[in-house]
C-alpha cells in the first residue's frame, strides 16, 4: 500500500477536522497512525481505505 497516500490521506483529513495550517501530530505519530491504517486495511481488505483513515483520525482527535 503507498504510504505517502495514506500520509496525504490523513493530513487531508485533520484539516476537514479546522486545522488547515498544520496536522496536530508529530512524526512519530503520524508513522504509527499509517501503521494502524495499514494493518486495518489489511485485516479487512473490504473496507474502504478513506473509511479506515477517516476513523483512525478521529480516534486519534478524541482518544
Amino acid at each position: 500500500m503507498e504510504e505517502k497516500l495514506i500520509v496525504k490521506m490523513i493530513l487531508n483529513c485533520f484539516s476537514q477536522y479546522g486545522d488547515t495550517d498544520s496536522a496536530p501530530i508529530g512524526e512519530q505519530e503520524l508513522n504509527e497512525l499509517v501503521r494502524q491504517i495499514v494493518q486495518t486495511k489489511q485485516q479487512n481488505p473490504n473496507t474502504d481505505l478513506y473509511e479506515v483513515i477517516n476513523d483512525k483520525v478521529y480516534e486519534f482527535l478524541t482518544g
